[in-house]
């Protein structure tokens, strides 16, 4: 079944309903063509998986809701499990949430007439995990922001041997968390694998830092950008655009209110901009929070300045100032 969430009160009743039950909630908003586009997906999952319970938040009508599962943008899919958050997924992709609606059936209690084996689809998906990239980190946190200092000395080793890695972090995912401890038969984290293969924790990676050893094994990251200190990646941005809004999105398919209103204001000025996705580089994403000491997105800027978020662009709209600002840093107006 399919259905929306009236307020949070409702949303606890249902998880206590759901029992043992994989449950799937869509945090959508009105406004999102991309949000529509994945209701019809999910109301085709439901009548295929009937086992499965698929609710519907509207994010920033319920807020407690979005609060508590960290949402930050539309859509934004929480698997459930026994009220513990199992797995998430940021974004428009009806593969992905197909894929993970199905991997995540064999993660719970399977009805009788259900013979899947929940060990080996949990075996399966960690070699798929491991295989994703050349090198992968599973660490708790993310590259930007360690939330383990285990997981930090790591990632400086990564970066100062100009590494190219990916991360996973499995405080996101229980299941992933405690099954690749087994799997890889390794109790802590860290763990680093090159090729699909567990080259180890933080002792011995900094082991073969310190012997010479851990660059050649390591595949090294060519990419100009990459190499570039992150500073040095913001200022690049602001310098090649004279205006340039950070949002969550893009200006076609915003991923929360505030991009969407800003872009709407913008868009009424006639003045060409540039955009940047913050969720498409969570390094940027985090650093020019520091960088500009602004804490959220949206965030607009002119001639490498930051002008301000939603609320100073819509006073600016509201004076008749904000037009004549973004020209005075447009190349093309």
């Amino acid at each position: 079944m399919s259905s929306a969430v009236k307020n949070e009160e409702d949303f606890n009743t249902r998880l206590d309903n759901a029992k043992k039950s994989l449950v799937v909630v869509h945090f959508w908003a009105t406004w999102a063509e991309q949000c529509t586009q994945m209701n019809e997906v999910t109301k085709e999952l439901a009548k295929k998986n009937p086992n499965v319970m698929f609710l519907c938040v509207e994010a920033e009508e319920i807020p407690e809701i979005s609060l508590k599962y960290e949402v930050e943008a539309v859509p934004t899919f929480i698997f459930i499990k026994n009220k513990q958050k199992i797995g998430r997924l940021d974004g428009a992709s009806a593969p992905d949430l197909t894929k993970m609606v199905k991997q995540h059936i064999d993660t719970v209690a399977p009805a009788i007439h259900i013979k899947a084996d929940p060990k080996e689809a949990l075996k399966n998906r960690l070699k798929s995990l491991i295989n994703s990239a050349p090198c992968i980190l599973f660490m708790k946190g993310t590259a930007s922001q360690p939330r383990c200092g285990f997981s930090r000395q790591m990632i400086t080793i990564l970066n100062d041997h100009n590494c190219k890695y990916s991360t996973f972090d499995i405080l996101e995912d229980e299941a992933v968390r405690q099954g690749l401890k087994e799997y890889s038969n390794w109790p802590t984290y860290p763990q680093l694998y090159v090729n699909g293969e567990l080259m180890g924790g933080l002792d011995i990676v900094r082991d073969m830092a310190q012997d010479g050893e851990l660059k050649d094994a390591l595949p090294l990251n060519s990419s100009v950008d990459q190499e570039l200190t992150l500073s040095e990646r913001i200022k690049a941005l602001l310098e090649q655009n004279q205006v340039i809004l950070f949002m969550k999105g893009e200006p076609t398919a915003p991923r929360c209110g505030f991009s969407r209103q800003i872009v709407d204001i913008l868009n009424k000025t006639g003045v060409k901009y540039s955009h940047f996705d913050v969720f498409s580089d969570e390094e940027i994403r985090q650093g020019l929070k520091k960088y500009s000491d602004w804490p959220t997105y949206p965030q607009l800027y002119v001639a490498g300045e930051l002008l301000g978020g939603l609320d100073i662009v819509k006073e600016m709209e509201q004076q008749s100032e904000l037009k004549e600002a973004l020209m005075a840093g447009s190349t093309d107006s």
